[in-house]
């Protein structure tokens, strides 16, 4: 593993750089972290590698194992990741992040909700993402395009590597990112002898002048206090969330195609008697017309019959359905089927969250750390919160808000009954409504006339 340190020790030509970048980029991509990351980005895209990689093969006579090509090898995927990723992501984030100061998200730019919710997403499916605060706007990069380098010291982010190539016989893009600037370098072909610097070292902040003259021009560069990327991690552990639930998602997987295998193939074996004459091929072509022209040819004390074997459904149904409960409870993710039938109360929704709820409390620390890396290089002082999102018993909730009015101030009770219903960031206009049609009603105070009041006389002395 290469970090910043050994970065530091290459010398300031860049021939060596760029040396130093490509073997960076080959050890990053030959990491275990890194090959977890490919195999969690099949996942999310139900492209389960085990099941379609899956072959089935069967032992031939002679004990050697081969292919099966004759029967049925239905290869359908289950989406629980994508489905479980999903869900952590939005309940937390769906909302967007509320913040303290009404200036923030102003400063954050418009599409800083929807690039964090990005962010976070690619955390989960590869362990860690990588947010870079681009001037104005936050730029996600994922881990499996970012060659990170960490100080060997306190493991703090120094510096990193963004790379990509769209085919490999197109050139190969790489953008060195350090304290002080970023240099773009290129490679037609993946040799250190084919390199070249695309871009000079340039300052995260650029100030440009534009004169008719001399046209557009850099007069000024500035960098951030810190390093402007900043690592959102998916848990403490720092791994894919995909760890742990793979192998339950492969049997369930494996289960299923099986069974269906086996409904497709009716499990039918056919009985020839008097063909101990017949060798394999002879029996393989009596089975295909057989099968395909419904047609056979017996010699005299032939006979042949079907036998049907019962599959064994009950046991499947069963174990697919405990394999789906663990790998939900695995996860800690949210069963809705459990309850969004009939009338369930508020504390049936809670107790179904709960351990949803004490995962996104862990993976929160997670987001507002990264938050707070990034205010501090962007120069904001302020704090997140996250509205999270869940199914709730609205009737049931809005008459508990509404049977505690006496206790409540009315201004209170309004928020949070508009809270409920889903239209929180109304309730200010609401509010301004309701004292203003407060106010038409208050009727104007009659004049009272005044009361003569009697000037004593002045007396003559």
């Amino acid at each position: 593993m290469l970090t910043y340190q050994d970065l530091i020790e290459v010398k300031e030509n860049e021939d060596d750089r760029m040396a130093f970048i490509l073997r960076a980029i080959n050890q990053h991509q030959s990491t275990d972290k890194y090959k977890t990351a490919e195999i969690a980005e099949d996942y999310y895209r139900k492209q389960n590698r085990t099941m379609l990689d899956y072959e089935k093969t069967i032992v031939s006579a002679s004990g050697k194992s081969i292919v099966d090509e004759w029967s049925p090898n239905h290869k359908v995927v289950s989406g629980f990741f994508s489905r479980f990723v999903r869900q952590q992501n939005q309940y937390l984030l769906s909302n967007g992040v509320t913040w303290g100061k009404d200036d923030t998200a102003d400063k954050l730019g418009k599409k800083f909700d929807s690039q964090l919710q990005r962010l976070d997403k690619a955390a989960l499916i590869e362990s860690v993402a990588f947010g870079f605060w681009n001037l104005d706007h936050l730029q996600v990069f994922k881990f499996l395009e970012f060659v990170p380098l960490y100080d060997e010291e306190n493991g703090s982010l120094r510096s990193g590597i963004r790379y990509w190539q769209i085919d490999p016989s197109k050139p190969l893009r790489a953008t060195l990112y350090e304290e002080d600037g970023y240099t773009d370098y290129i490679w037609n072909k993946r040799d250190e002898s084919d390199g070249q610097v695309l871009h000079d070292k340039r300052p995260y902040k650029i100030v440009k002048r534009r004169t008719q003259a001399e046209g557009e021009e850099i007069v000024d560069g500035q960098n951030y206090p810190s390093f402007p990327i900043i690592p959102l991690y998916a848990n403490e552990e720092h791994q894919s969330e995909l760890v742990g639930i793979r192998e339950g998602i492969d049997a369930y997987d494996l289960i299923k195609n099986g069974f269906l295998n086996d409904l497709d193939n009716a499990q039918l074996y056919w009985l020839i008697r008097g063909a101990g004459g017949m060798d394999n091929q002879d029996l393989v072509e009596f089975l295909d017309r057989l099968l395909n022209h419904r047609i056979a040819s017996l010699d005299d004390g032939q006979d042949i019959s079907m036998q049907e074997v019962n599959i064994p459904h009950e046991a499947r149904e069963q174990l697919l359905n405990r394999i789906e409960r663990d790998l939900y409870r695995d996860y800690q993710a949210l069963n809705v089927d459990e309850i969004k039938s009939g009338s369930v109360v508020v504390a049936q929704i809670k107790a179904a969250y709960e351990a949803m709820d004490q995962k996104a409390n862990d993976h929160e620390y997670m987001v507002t750390d990264f938050l707070d890396n990034l205010l501090e290089v962007v120069g904001i002082d302020d704090e997140a919160t996250f509205q999270r999102s869940m199914l709730v018993n609205q009737s049931e909730m809005v008459q508990t808000v509404l049977q505690a009015g006496e206790y409540l101030d009315g201004d209170y009770m309004t928020r949070k009954v508009l809270t409920i219903l889903g239209d929180g960031d109304q309730a200010e206009d609401v509010l301004r409504n309701l004292d203003d049609e407060a106010g038409q009603r208050i009727p104007e105070p009659e004049e009272t006339p005044q009361e003569a009041t009697e000037q004593p006389e002045e007396e003559e002395v």
